[in-house]
């Protein structure tokens, strides 16, 4: 057997081993996740931390398998031997993968790039890995104060050559020619006391042999042993084929964010024109990660940050996955710092190594995000107070909770971050506030449903404080307290969630227009102010799809939808973004919370005359066991009918209601067409008359003038000063009145009302209501067929009064 075919043999070997290694190895982490979510017990504090430290480490585990079958099936690839990649820029990514633990180690750890970003025939990611096992086995060997240098260059006879030198153990001269066989290890290396197998070098021979190249190791002048490698340098194909007439220069986008629109044009881009050079700039370390999913990370629920980054089939959208099934280069922990753009391109610094470098591109995109608010309170920057935009603050919050540091729990601000990470504190056994400056909690709903959410989180032991304004966070190294203006909250942890802000400082810098939001200014293609610019994400502004207005709201969902678009038109399409709705979901303990388009307010402060519906009602047929109830609310507008905005909130199923109303306001349908609309109909999926049709119906018979609404608001304030010129009717059974009723209203059963009409005063306004409302309906066509002539029907009925009611 030839020797090339003997390593190759030996690769496919090791990459059986690791087939075999992954089911069990997930088998181990699913038992731990298993263990971290308490679903076998409580653990001790320190219990806990063990089984994360072996969490993590099956995690590494399960990855480095993963990059093995990588590595395996690209040389099993029929195009393994022609694949290029640039040696150059490799060499720097595996440096930065290990600077951090050469600096633990107190090692010394260089590269001299003598040749540049030089092309060489082999697969990147297999050589990645060899060059890493290189360095890795440097590392291992070499003592504290030490030294381990990478030096690359370019040799006669078109070869390229790596030196890995060190000032380590060193191996003997009569072992350096068996130190490359399987599961051998030198006699300096077993006297080293560090733990090894001897297969890292017998792999990394396998895969330099495959590229047609070489290894060999013998004495560095640093003092202990060199491996020098030799690779066969090939010609960019590119090059290769300008100089021979066949095709142009590669598109070169560069992509500045790798969280979510970022990811997203640059996996578009590569599916619609693969040969393009996509390269990432990512300041964070960790790329592709949902970070809508924090709060449940936070909670347990999402068990490890590897699930945040993973694919649905479970890949890890790392560096290495990108570039071996997306052939996009990342750099993560780098942050791009300058753009110039009359030479078009875009300054880089890499964090781990202090390096500058200029990238060119074609086409740049702007994928920057958005950062959090932080205002200038006192305390701001005390170690527990957090703000749950990233991986970094989960991991934070998550560790105080885990050690059962953090009993009584201030989030300041009552938006979508604050009240979902609500659930997951209060799970974790401590006592939350929220606090709000604004009336109101969820400022994307109107009073009176955000009023039933904040009930709602009030029912579940947390405090809720709106129209307050936090002044101070006290305490020395962490936070004790939070002043606020009313009075002083005990604190042992402080999450900000006031909002955040568009990160436009690199686009202002270079000039680009900002647009009245203070967002990225893009045109429907996405593209900025300069054409060879394009900007997707929360760092953009957006136009509302119904008043054409610029509006900012940042969602994970618009991100990736306006990162296709620009990728389509960077590739020669022509793809417009029309505009959001706003539609948004949350889940709060086992509340949905949902919107889409506009709010009764919001429409009203536009100048729309907007009729406004409250229909509660069981999101699937009444008699099926596990129904649950839905409040909603439909904004329509009388001069149109057409639909402006829907509302949920309750245990039941509101997200699909709210995709039906969103669908209805995209195509600009009036409630006449949406009480028309074909749904589905089964009873454990939804009652008869679904309930966004049950609303447009009631919206239906008050445009028509056969229903006289009123809403909760304005009944309150009939009552609320005592006036005699309105009667609250509750036309429930008896039995249903006393268990739960409103102030000041009496009770006359649906049933007995028309032998007992002589007991209403025909001169007073009389507001019908029940438990929905249907019945309250039914009430006001008997009272006006009787010669009642002031008749209201309450919105929502008992269901969705948000004041006081008496037991």
């Amino acid at each position: 057997m030839s020797e090339g075919k003997r390593h190759n043999t030996f690769v496919r070997s090791a990459g059986l081993i690791a087939h075999q290694l992954q089911a069990p190895l997930s088998a181990v982490s699913s038992y731990l996740r298993t263990l971290l979510g308490g679903y076998a017990g409580a653990m001790t504090p320190k219990q806990r931390g063990l089984v994360e430290r072996a969490n993590t480490r099956c995690d590494e585990a399960i990855a480095a398998v993963q990059r093995m079958l990588y590595v395996v099936q690209a040389l099993d690839s029929p195009s393994a031997t022609e694949s290029i990649c640039n040696f150059g820029q490799l060499l720097h990514r595996v440096h930065a993968s290990f600077l951090q633990r050469a600096a633990e180690e107190g090692i010394r750890f260089e590269v001299v790039n003598e040749g540049g970003d030089v092309v060489v025939k082999g697969d990147a990611h297999a050589l990645t890995e060899a060059v890493a096992a290189l360095v890795s086995n440097a590392l291992k060997y070499t003592p504290e104060n030490g030294r381990v240098r990478l030096n690359l260059a370019r040799t006669p006879g078109n070869f390229v050559r790596l030196k890995v030198g060190d000032s380590g153990i060193g191996i003997p001269p009569e072992e350096r020619e068996r130190i490359f066989e399987p599961f051998f290890r030198s006699t300096t290396a077993k006297g080293s006391a560090r733990a090894g197998v001897g297969l890292g070098l017998a792999f990394a021979k396998a895969v330099f042999e495959t590229a047609g190249g070489s290894i060999t190791v013998g004495a560095s002048d640093l003092g202990g042993a060199e491996f020098s490698v030799m690779l066969v340098e090939a010609e960019s194909t590119a090059a290769k084929a300008r100089e021979e007439g066949k095709a142009g220069q590669p598109l070169k986008v560069v992509i500045v964010g790798g969280v979510a629109a970022g990811p997203k044009v640059a996996s578009k881009i590569i599916r619609s024109r693969p040969d393009t050079e996509v390269t990432v700039i990512e300041r964070g370390r960790f790329l592709s990660y949902a970070g809508c999913g924090l709060p449940y990370y936070v909670s347990g629920m999402v068990h490890s940050q590897r699930e945040l980054m993973s694919t649905a089939a479970g890949a890890v959208r790392d560096p290495i996955f990108f570039q071996k099934v997306k052939n996009v280069h990342v750099h993560n922990e780098t942050e791009a710092i300058e753009i110039d753009r009359e030479n078009k391109r875009i300054l880089v610094r890499n964090f781990l190594t202090s390096e500058d470098a200029w990238l060119d591109y074609d086409k740049l995109v702007l994928a920057t995000g958005a950062t959090p608010v932080k205002p200038p309170l006192p305390g701001i920057d005390l170690p527990n107070v957090f703000t749950l935009h990233g991986v970094h603050d989960a991991e934070g919050i998550r560790s105080m909770l885990s050690e059962g540091k953090a009993r009584d729990v201030v989030i300041v601000g009552g938006g979508l971050i604050g009240v979902e990470a609500t659930e997951a504190l209060v799970e974790s056994g401590c006592r939350v506030s929220v606090v709000e400056m604004m009336p109101q909690v969820l400022g994307m709903l109107d009073w009176e449903m955000a009023k039933l959410v904040e009930k709602h989180m009030e029912a579940n032991g947390v405090r809720v404080l709106t129209d307050t304004r936090v002044t101070a966070i006290e305490g020395e190294e962490w936070s004790t307290r939070v002043t606020t203006a009313t009075g002083k909250l005990s604190a042992d942890m402080v999450i900000m969630a006031v909002g955040v802000q568009p990160s436009v400082g690199l686009a202002r810098a270079a000039g680009l227009e900002i647009g009245e939001t203070g967002a990225i200014k893009v045109d429907e293609y996405m593209c900025t102010s300069d054409p060879d610019i394009y900007a997707a994400g929360d760092c953009v502004e957006c136009r509302d799809m119904l008043t054409g207005r610029a509006i900012y709201m940042p969602l994970g969902s618009t991100a990736n939808k306006q990162g296709r678009v620009a990728a389509v038109n960077i590739c020669g399409g022509r793809e417009e973004f029309r505009g959001i709705l706003g539609s948004t979901i949350c889940k709060v303990f086992e509340y949905c919370v949902g919107r889409t388009g506009l709010t009764e307010s919001s429409a009203r402060a536009l100048g729309y005359d907007a009729v406004a519906v409250l229909a509660p009602a069981p999101d699937k047929a009444h008699f099926m066991p596990d129904a649950q109830p839905l409040m909603l609310k439909l904004v329509v507008d009388a001069a149109t009918r057409k639909v402006l905005g829907a509302q949920v909130t309750g245990p039941g199923d509101g997200a699909k209601r709210v995709d039906v109303a969103a669908m209805a306001i995209t195509a600009g349908m009036t409630v006449d067409q949406l009480a028309n609309a074909d749904l589905c109909y089964a009873p454990p999926y939804s009652p008869a008359m679904d309930n966004i049709i049950t609303a447009a119906n009631v919206a239906r018979n008050k445009l028509d003038g056969c229903m006289t609404g009123i809403a909760p608001i304005e009944v309150h304030r009939l009552t609320a000063t005592g006036g005699t010129e309105a009667t609250l009717l509750d036309v429930r059974t008896q039995q249903e009145f006393e268990e739960v009723r409103l102030p000041s209203s009496i009770n006359i059963p649906l049933g007995l009302l028309r032998r007992r009409l002589h007991e209403l005063d025909k001169s007073k306004t009389i507001v019908t209501f029940c438990k929905v409302s249907l019945g309250g309906y039914e009430a006001a066509l008997i009272l006006k067929a009787a010669g009642f002539h002031d008749v209201r029907v309450m919105d929502g009925g008992i269901d969705m009064w948000p004041y006081e009611k008496l037991t």
